[in-house]
Protein backbone atom coordinates (compact mmCIF):
# COMPACT_ATOMS: atom_id res chain seq x y z
CA UNK A 1 0.00 0.00 0.00
CA UNK A 2 2.63 2.22 1.03
CA UNK A 3 4.36 1.50 -2.46
CA UNK A 4 0.97 2.80 -3.98
CA UNK A 5 0.78 5.47 -2.35
CA UNK A 6 5.25 6.73 -3.21
CA UNK A 7 3.97 5.80 -6.86
CA UNK A 8 1.16 8.14 -7.04
CA UNK A 9 2.92 10.98 -5.53
CA UNK A 10 5.64 10.77 -7.83
CA UNK A 11 3.32 10.37 -10.76
CA UNK A 12 1.26 13.51 -9.09
CA UNK A 13 4.54 15.16 -9.57
CA UNK A 14 5.49 14.49 -12.52
CA UNK A 15 2.36 15.13 -14.45
CA UNK A 16 1.73 18.43 -12.55
CA UNK A 17 4.91 19.96 -12.83
CA UNK A 18 4.83 21.69 -16.62
CA UNK A 19 1.30 23.36 -15.66
CA UNK A 20 3.06 24.42 -12.57
CA UNK A 21 6.02 25.12 -14.11
CA UNK A 22 4.57 27.35 -16.71
CA UNK A 23 2.10 29.39 -14.03
CA UNK A 24 5.43 30.18 -12.71
CA UNK A 25 7.04 31.83 -15.36
CA UNK A 26 3.71 33.22 -16.16
CA UNK A 27 3.82 34.68 -12.52
CA UNK A 28 7.44 35.56 -12.89
CA UNK A 29 7.98 33.26 -9.28
CA UNK A 30 10.96 31.78 -8.45
CA UNK A 31 11.00 28.98 -6.15
CA UNK A 32 13.18 26.22 -4.71
CA UNK A 33 13.00 22.55 -5.49
CA UNK A 34 11.24 21.57 -2.18
CA UNK A 35 8.50 24.89 -2.64
CA UNK A 36 7.87 23.87 -6.40
CA UNK A 37 7.04 20.73 -5.49
CA UNK A 38 4.69 21.60 -2.57
CA UNK A 39 3.13 23.84 -4.97
CA UNK A 40 2.96 21.03 -7.66
CA UNK A 41 0.80 19.07 -5.08
CA UNK A 42 -1.34 21.80 -4.11
CA UNK A 43 -2.84 22.66 -7.17
CA UNK A 44 -6.62 23.37 -7.19
CA UNK A 45 -6.94 21.31 -10.47
CA UNK A 46 -4.44 18.88 -10.60
CA UNK A 47 -3.61 16.74 -13.85
CA UNK A 48 -3.11 13.84 -11.40
CA UNK A 49 -4.53 15.09 -7.88
CA UNK A 50 -2.10 13.85 -4.60
CA UNK A 51 -3.15 11.20 -2.37
CA UNK A 52 -3.61 13.90 0.47
CA UNK A 53 -5.62 15.99 -1.73
CA UNK A 54 -7.76 12.92 -2.73
CA UNK A 55 -8.41 11.62 0.94
CA UNK A 56 -8.91 15.00 2.25
CA UNK A 57 -12.01 15.77 -0.43
CA UNK A 58 -13.35 12.63 1.08
CA UNK A 59 -13.57 13.81 4.66
CA UNK A 60 -14.60 16.86 3.95
CA UNK A 61 -17.11 15.26 1.33
CA UNK A 62 -18.42 12.80 4.14
CA UNK A 63 -17.91 13.32 7.80
CA UNK A 64 -17.90 17.29 7.39
CA UNK A 65 -21.50 17.11 5.86
CA UNK A 66 -24.31 16.14 6.62
CA UNK A 67 -25.50 13.25 4.88
CA UNK A 68 -28.86 14.66 3.01
CA UNK A 69 -26.46 17.34 2.19
CA UNK A 70 -26.12 17.43 -2.24
CA UNK A 71 -22.38 17.28 -1.91
CA UNK A 72 -22.25 14.72 0.39
CA UNK A 73 -20.63 11.35 -0.89
CA UNK A 74 -22.59 9.39 1.07
CA UNK A 75 -25.94 10.79 -0.06
CA UNK A 76 -24.87 10.43 -3.54
CA UNK A 77 -23.48 6.98 -2.99
CA UNK A 78 -26.79 6.06 -0.99
CA UNK A 79 -28.43 6.77 -4.13
CA UNK A 80 -26.41 4.91 -6.52
CA UNK A 81 -26.47 2.06 -3.88
CA UNK A 82 -30.62 2.13 -4.63
CA UNK A 83 -30.33 1.05 -7.93
CA UNK A 84 -27.79 -1.25 -7.95
CA UNK A 85 -29.36 -3.12 -5.27
CA UNK A 86 -32.82 -3.21 -7.67
CA UNK A 87 -30.63 -4.38 -10.62
CA UNK A 88 -28.77 -6.93 -8.72
CA UNK A 89 -31.94 -8.91 -7.47
CA UNK A 90 -33.10 -8.70 -10.74
CA UNK A 91 -30.19 -9.74 -12.57
CA UNK A 92 -29.86 -12.50 -10.10
CA UNK A 93 -33.62 -13.55 -10.34
CA UNK A 94 -32.97 -13.79 -13.86
CA UNK A 95 -29.39 -15.35 -14.31
CA UNK A 96 -31.10 -18.32 -12.36
CA UNK A 97 -34.24 -18.69 -14.48
CA UNK A 98 -31.94 -19.04 -17.34
CA UNK A 99 -29.50 -20.91 -16.07
CA UNK A 100 -32.14 -23.72 -14.49
CA UNK A 101 -34.29 -23.42 -18.13
CA UNK A 102 -30.58 -23.99 -19.94
CA UNK A 103 -29.60 -26.67 -17.66
CA UNK A 104 -33.23 -28.36 -18.13
CA UNK A 105 -34.42 -27.73 -21.57
CA UNK A 106 -31.72 -28.49 -24.06
CA UNK A 107 -32.78 -26.46 -26.72
CA UNK A 108 -32.47 -23.44 -24.61
CA UNK A 109 -29.23 -24.31 -24.37
CA UNK A 110 -28.57 -23.89 -27.87
CA UNK A 111 -30.77 -21.19 -28.69
CA UNK A 112 -30.36 -19.15 -25.65
CA UNK A 113 -26.61 -18.70 -24.74
CA UNK A 114 -25.00 -17.89 -27.58
CA UNK A 115 -27.33 -14.75 -27.58
CA UNK A 116 -26.81 -14.15 -23.78
CA UNK A 117 -23.32 -14.63 -24.70
CA UNK A 118 -23.85 -12.09 -27.92
CA UNK A 119 -25.36 -9.88 -25.45
CA UNK A 120 -22.28 -8.88 -23.20
CA UNK A 121 -20.08 -8.26 -26.12
CA UNK A 122 -22.40 -4.64 -27.08
CA UNK A 123 -20.40 -1.68 -24.87
CA UNK A 124 -22.92 -0.99 -21.71
CA UNK A 125 -21.62 3.19 -22.95
CA UNK A 126 -23.63 2.31 -26.09
CA UNK A 127 -26.24 0.13 -24.63
CA UNK A 128 -27.17 2.51 -21.47
CA UNK A 129 -28.47 5.85 -23.88
CA UNK A 130 -30.92 3.67 -25.71
CA UNK A 131 -32.62 1.81 -22.47
CA UNK A 132 -32.54 6.08 -21.01
CA UNK A 133 -34.49 7.14 -24.21
CA UNK A 134 -36.92 4.02 -24.87
CA UNK A 135 -37.62 4.10 -21.37
CA UNK A 136 -38.15 8.14 -20.95
CA UNK A 137 -40.04 8.06 -24.08
CA UNK A 138 -42.80 5.89 -22.40
CA UNK A 139 -42.60 7.96 -19.11
CA UNK A 140 -40.68 5.63 -17.04
CA UNK A 141 -37.62 7.70 -15.27
CA UNK A 142 -35.68 7.78 -12.02
CA UNK A 143 -34.21 4.93 -10.78
CA UNK A 144 -35.67 1.83 -13.00
CA UNK A 145 -33.79 3.00 -15.99
CA UNK A 146 -30.46 2.77 -13.91
CA UNK A 147 -31.74 -0.57 -12.80
CA UNK A 148 -32.46 -2.57 -16.14
CA UNK A 149 -28.93 -1.68 -16.93
CA UNK A 150 -27.74 -2.81 -13.48
CA UNK A 151 -29.41 -5.78 -14.53
CA UNK A 152 -28.08 -6.24 -17.63
CA UNK A 153 -24.50 -6.73 -16.36
CA UNK A 154 -25.42 -8.39 -13.43
CA UNK A 155 -27.49 -11.23 -15.20
CA UNK A 156 -24.68 -12.81 -17.43
CA UNK A 157 -22.25 -13.92 -14.33
CA UNK A 158 -25.30 -15.13 -12.40
CA UNK A 159 -26.51 -16.96 -15.16
CA UNK A 160 -23.21 -18.68 -16.22
CA UNK A 161 -22.48 -19.52 -12.77
CA UNK A 162 -25.28 -20.76 -11.93
CA UNK A 163 -24.99 -23.29 -15.10
CA UNK A 164 -22.31 -24.70 -14.01
CA UNK A 165 -23.18 -24.81 -10.36
CA UNK A 166 -25.93 -27.33 -11.57
CA UNK A 167 -24.10 -29.40 -13.43
CA UNK A 168 -21.41 -29.57 -10.93
CA UNK A 169 -22.75 -33.18 -9.37
CA UNK A 170 -21.44 -36.42 -10.68
CA UNK A 171 -22.33 -39.07 -12.72
CA UNK A 172 -22.07 -41.24 -10.07
CA UNK A 173 -24.42 -38.92 -7.64
CA UNK A 174 -27.20 -38.61 -10.56
CA UNK A 175 -27.01 -42.13 -10.77
CA UNK A 176 -27.56 -42.60 -6.76
CA UNK A 177 -30.20 -40.35 -7.29
CA UNK A 178 -31.89 -42.57 -9.91
CA UNK A 179 -32.08 -45.21 -7.97
CA UNK A 180 -33.61 -43.58 -4.76
CA UNK A 181 -36.32 -43.39 -7.60
CA UNK A 182 -36.02 -39.67 -7.04
CA UNK A 183 -37.94 -37.25 -9.52
CA UNK A 184 -36.68 -34.47 -11.16
CA UNK A 185 -38.01 -31.94 -8.84
CA UNK A 186 -36.20 -33.98 -6.03
CA UNK A 187 -32.76 -34.28 -7.98
CA UNK A 188 -33.05 -30.76 -8.86
CA UNK A 189 -33.72 -29.49 -4.67
CA UNK A 190 -31.46 -31.95 -2.87
CA UNK A 191 -29.11 -32.55 -5.05
CA UNK A 192 -28.14 -29.74 -8.02
CA UNK A 193 -29.47 -26.60 -5.80
CA UNK A 194 -27.49 -27.39 -2.64
CA UNK A 195 -24.13 -27.83 -4.96
CA UNK A 196 -25.04 -25.02 -6.82
CA UNK A 197 -24.51 -22.81 -3.87
CA UNK A 198 -20.71 -21.88 -4.08
CA UNK A 199 -20.74 -21.45 -7.65
CA UNK A 200 -23.54 -19.03 -7.28
CA UNK A 201 -22.06 -16.93 -4.74
CA UNK A 202 -18.97 -16.81 -6.21
CA UNK A 203 -20.47 -15.32 -9.26
CA UNK A 204 -22.70 -13.39 -7.13
CA UNK A 205 -19.48 -11.58 -6.00
CA UNK A 206 -19.09 -10.75 -9.83
CA UNK A 207 -22.76 -9.73 -10.28
CA UNK A 208 -22.86 -7.19 -7.53
CA UNK A 209 -19.75 -4.87 -8.25
CA UNK A 210 -20.85 -5.17 -12.40
CA UNK A 211 -24.38 -3.88 -10.93
CA UNK A 212 -22.93 -1.34 -9.49
CA UNK A 213 -20.95 -0.27 -12.81
CA UNK A 214 -23.94 -0.40 -14.55
CA UNK A 215 -25.91 2.15 -11.81
CA UNK A 216 -22.84 4.62 -12.50
CA UNK A 217 -23.04 4.45 -16.11
CA UNK A 218 -27.32 4.25 -16.27
CA UNK A 219 -26.52 7.83 -14.76
CA UNK A 220 -24.03 9.64 -17.43
CA UNK A 221 -26.84 9.98 -19.97
CA UNK A 222 -29.24 10.87 -17.87
CA UNK A 223 -27.51 13.95 -16.91
CA UNK A 224 -28.44 13.09 -13.16
CA UNK A 225 -28.23 15.51 -10.24
CA UNK A 226 -27.29 12.74 -7.48
CA UNK A 227 -25.34 9.17 -7.29
CA UNK A 228 -21.78 8.80 -7.82
CA UNK A 229 -22.06 9.00 -11.91
CA UNK A 230 -23.38 12.64 -11.31
CA UNK A 231 -20.10 13.26 -9.49
CA UNK A 232 -18.19 11.99 -12.16
CA UNK A 233 -20.65 14.10 -14.43
CA UNK A 234 -20.07 17.47 -12.56
CA UNK A 235 -16.30 16.79 -12.41
CA UNK A 236 -15.44 16.69 -15.55
CA UNK A 237 -18.10 19.57 -16.64
CA UNK A 238 -16.01 21.73 -14.18
CA UNK A 239 -12.40 20.10 -14.23
CA UNK A 240 -12.84 19.53 -10.79
CA UNK A 241 -10.23 16.04 -10.79
CA UNK A 242 -10.21 16.19 -7.11
CA UNK A 243 -13.96 15.29 -6.60
CA UNK A 244 -13.54 12.68 -9.87
CA UNK A 245 -10.88 10.81 -7.84
CA UNK A 246 -12.79 11.49 -4.75
CA UNK A 247 -15.91 10.05 -6.61
CA UNK A 248 -14.49 7.08 -7.69
CA UNK A 249 -12.57 5.97 -4.95
CA UNK A 250 -16.27 6.06 -3.14
CA UNK A 251 -17.43 3.89 -5.92
CA UNK A 252 -14.59 1.70 -5.27
CA UNK A 253 -14.75 1.53 -1.38
CA UNK A 254 -18.51 0.48 -1.90
CA UNK A 255 -18.45 -1.91 -4.15
CA UNK A 256 -15.81 -3.20 -1.65
CA UNK A 257 -18.09 -3.33 1.06
CA UNK A 258 -21.01 -5.01 -1.29
CA UNK A 259 -18.31 -7.38 -2.39
CA UNK A 260 -17.86 -8.08 1.41
CA UNK A 261 -21.12 -8.18 2.25
CA UNK A 262 -22.13 -11.16 -0.17
CA UNK A 263 -18.89 -13.20 1.15
CA UNK A 264 -20.30 -12.88 4.41
CA UNK A 265 -24.17 -13.97 3.44
CA UNK A 266 -22.45 -16.75 1.75
CA UNK A 267 -20.23 -18.21 4.77
CA UNK A 268 -23.48 -18.13 6.66
CA UNK A 269 -25.56 -19.97 4.00
CA UNK A 270 -22.59 -22.47 3.75
CA UNK A 271 -22.83 -22.66 7.88
CA UNK A 272 -26.78 -23.43 7.91
CA UNK A 273 -26.13 -25.71 5.29
CA UNK A 274 -23.31 -28.06 7.46
CA UNK A 275 -20.76 -26.58 5.85
CA UNK A 276 -17.00 -26.43 7.46
CA UNK A 277 -14.82 -23.32 7.01
CA UNK A 278 -11.97 -23.08 4.53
Amino acid sequence: MLIIVAIWYVAAILMNAPFQRDMDQRGNVVTGEMEFIARTLAQPKPILPAPHQVAQNLFDNTVMRSVTSNRSLIYHGWVTLSSTMVGFAFGTLLGILIAVGIVHVKALERSLMPWIIASQMVPILAVAPMVIVVLGAIGITGLLPKAVISTYLSFFPVAVGMVKGLRSPELIQLDLMRTYNASTAQTFWKLRVPASIPFLFTSMKVAVAASLVGAIVGELPTGAVAGIGSKLLAGAYYSQTIDIWAALIAGSVLAAVLVAIVGIVAGLVNRAMGGRPA
